[in-house]
């Protein structure tokens, strides 16, 4: 089996694909067991200024380091439970020290599976402002809708003020079941969560829409590559090829 590597950026959306990796395990392997996997997350206060100028040539250089450490570990792939970051990891620059799962891709190609047409956005303003999603869906027939800006500030707030740190309310959980139904009203016909830690908020019961959970996607993605049943990716950062 291989070795999965799990380049974390935030804290609770990696917990939850860590776990979610290794459950896939422990129902399809046996008792305990999954394939060998290490995580390595280098503090997000380092990023958050980057973020925030728009530079993200020095997010992806900390990210660079992260998969480096994962490499030296004995990591023969990675994956990055982290939407927003895929904005820094397709930045030009050197091969990253290991190939590595694109989200997006997992994502979109699980709704093209499911006959998608028409996919809301729901994630940080970077992710749903970014051009990732959009052409992802586009190259899949599918077109990718966003909330309206007071919704995508409402949706990045939580995320920043609330998610990240482990907190999760029933009046958030509202705003974001108000929100979906308003993109189901614009004739989505699914919810592409793109934050990792959403579906800590919003479970399928309570979605108004059916959900496209980026967290738990990558998490199978990477238990069936690392077990031999899908290949194993060659992306090493940099601009992406869709399809």
């Amino acid at each position: 089996m291989e070795h999965l590597g799990i380049l974390a950026h935030s804290a609770e959306g990696a917990a939850l694909c860590f776990r979610a990796f290794c459950h896939e395990g422990f129902r399809e392997l046996g008792p305990d067991d999954h394939p060998d996997v290490t995580l390595d997350l280098i503090a997000l206060a380092r990023s958050m200024p980057s973020w925030d100028a728009g530079d993200h040539d020095a997010v992806r250089a900390i990210l660079a380091e992260s998969v480096r450490r994962l490499a030296a570990a004995g990591a023969t792939f990675f994956a990055c439970p982290d939407n927003t970051a895929h904005l820094a990891l397709e930045r030009p620059g050197d091969d990253l020290a290991l190939p590595g799962l694109h989200i997006a891709r997992v994502v979109a190609d699980r709704a093209a599976r499911d006959g998608r047409a028409r996919v809301g956005v729901l994630g940080t303003r970077y992710t749903m402002d970014g051009p990732v999603y959009p052409r992802e869906f586009a190259a899949r027939g599918i077109e990718a809708v966003v909330p309206d800006a007071a919704d995508r500030a409402r949706v990045h707030e939580i995320i920043f003020g609330e998610l990240v740190n482990g907190v999760v309310t029933e009046e958030s959980r509202r705003e974001y079941v108000r929100i979906i139904e308003r993109l189901a009203g614009r004739g989505c016909d699914a919810v592409a969560l793109v934050c990792t830690e959403i579906p800590l908020l919003v479970t399928p019961e309570a979605a108004p829409l059916p959900t496209l959970d980026s967290t738990r996607l990558l998490a199978r993605a990477a238990f069936e590559a690392a077990v031999g049943r899908r290949p194993v990716p060659s992306w090493r950062g940099g601009p992406a090829v869709t399809g």
